[in-house]
């Protein structure tokens, strides 16, 4: 019996498994997406409008996932699984248990590793060789479901979060195509979690991505590579008070203290780096 699929995301991440369910032949009943006034600056915002129209797939805009009118549609249409990527809202208990099935995530690290919020900038921050893609089903807790599968990036001392965020889309591409059928057939083998080896990592804002003179050349220069786009990017404060946003840094062993020189930044701990 063919599996009614419905889909909630707001980002692109979401709309490339879309793409690639539809590209393998898969088949979508509803798709879910936040009101088009919402969430105009999150890091990767897109809009459904499109893809909607294309496949004549019905698409209903919400302020948040737990609505009772999400809740009715998918009752509705007696939907066998949900998927919910790129969502920053917790799925509360009435929506995880109103799909037959229930309702499956993705998470951009390997996971139990990594839970909560902002996972590709505190890839690079933490230095990690390695992080990583997993797809799982949801629970009441935050990234702490059993899971269907993973995928491993490596990580160097010179990835951006510009290219961790293109290779962490591409494994949510590789993952939906590896496991699509066994997800609508009902064959997929869940994998508890470990919680003796989870981590949490906390939510950032804005904000966080000031350059600070205390820094050593490391945490700046893996600052920079993690808050570039598509975040806000990284920013030193002038002595005017003026915002500097930084979007890329070279390192420079024999730059001078921080300051700015014919429209470069430099800056000095043991090391230095070049800013641009």
């Amino acid at each position: 019996m063919l599996k009614k699929i419905a889909f909630a995301t707001c980002v692109q991440l979401g709309l490339s498994c879309i793409e690639e369910i539809y590209r393998i032949g898969g088949h979508i009943d509803l798709l879910i997406t936040l009101k088009d006034e919402k969430a105009q600056n999150k890091s990767g915002r897109i809009y459904l409008d499109e893809i909607a129209q294309i496949h004549q797939t019905q698409l209903l805009k919400i302020d948040n996932i737990n609505e009772p009118v999400v809740i009715q549609s998918l009752k509705d249409l007696q939907i066998d699984w949900l998927f919910i990527i790129g969502w920053s809202q917790i799925a509360r208990k009435e929506l995880l248990e109103t799909p037959t099935f229930g309702c499956i995530g993705m998470h951009p690290t390997l996971l139990p590793i990594g839970r909560g919020r902002a996972a590709i900038p505190w890839a690079i921050l933490k230095g990690l060789d390695q992080t990583g893609v997993t797809l799982f089903k949801l629970d009441e807790g935050v990234d702490t479901g059993d899971i269907i599968g993973q995928g491993i990036i490596p990580l160097t001392s010179q990835t951006t979060a510009t290219e961790l965020y293109e290779q962490v889309n591409q494994m949510h591409i590789r993952l939906i195509g590896e496991y699509w059928e066994k997800i609508v057939n009902n064959t997929i083998q869940l994998t508890k979690q470990d919680d003796s080896k989870a981590t949490e990592w906390p939510g950032r804002n804005p904000e966080d991505g000031e350059i600070l003179p205390t820094m050593t050349m490391e945490e700046a220069d893996r600052l920079v590579r993690a808050v570039t786009h598509p975040y806000p990017g990284a920013f030193y404060r002038m002595e005017n008070g003026e915002a500097l946003t930084i979007w890329q840094a070279n390192v420079n062993e024999h730059a001078g203290d921080f300051r700015l020189k014919d429209g470069w930044l430099t800056a000095t701990k043991s090391d230095a780096c070049t800013w641009c």
